[in-house]
């Protein structure tokens, strides 16, 4: 027998949807925001902070975007420690106690 779907799924399905549709246009229209920039002839050097800067939620974004991505870098870092040479990997722990500072 088939199950009844309840009028507080639907409401959280249809919330769902609208929710995904409003972050579409939000990234729909923060790439027509860069791609006009990129686009504008006057424009010699790109300057990603403008970018960053004036784009509404952008940066928001690319911040979200990258903590999103942190694992996977984590893993090809981990990965490829193996294929480093001894040097490499004593320059990489002075870099890192160089941060911890």
């Amino acid at each position: 027998m088939p199950r009844r779907i309840t009028q507080s799924e639907e409401t959280a399905d249809s919330n769902t949807s609208k929710s995904l549709q409003n972050e579409i246009q939000d990234l729909n229209r923060m790439l027509g925001a860069v791609l006009n920039y990129l686009s504008d002839d006057e424009i010699d050097e790109i300057d990603i902070e403008y970018l960053l800067d004036h784009t509404e939620g952008l940066r928001e974004w690319w911040n979200e975007y990258r903590e999103r991505n942190r694992k996977h870098i984590e893993e090809e870092i981990k990965k490829s420690l193996g294929e480093l040479t001894l040097e490499d990997l004593e320059k990489i722990r002075e870099q890192i106690k160089e941060k911890q500072k």
